[in-house]
């Protein structure tokens, strides 16, 4: 047989799906406690994590325009 044959005959036979049915074992598509657990610490550190931005963000001013003159403690203009 000649190589070009052999490797048509090679890509074209599907593989066998007596011992592994396509990865779809006894325990496919079941989750364990521990991915339940960590995707609940995620949603908690996000949580705190918004709440945190919003407190910065709140500390901003309205504008950064430089329209009014900086003053010191004593009423200077700096």
């Amino acid at each position: 047989m000649p190589w070009e044959q052999t490797t048509a005959v090679v890509l074209a036979s599907q593989p066998s799906t007596e011992k592994d049915p396509g990865g779809q074992q006894e325990d496919f598509g079941k989750s364990s406690p521990l991915g339940l657990l960590i995707l609940v610490l995620f949603f908690i550190a996000v949580v705190f994590l918004v709440k945190s931005m919003n407190k910065h963000l709140r500390k901003l001013p309205a504008s950064f325009d430089k329209t009014e003159a900086k003053t010191d403690d004593n009423g200077k203009k700096e």
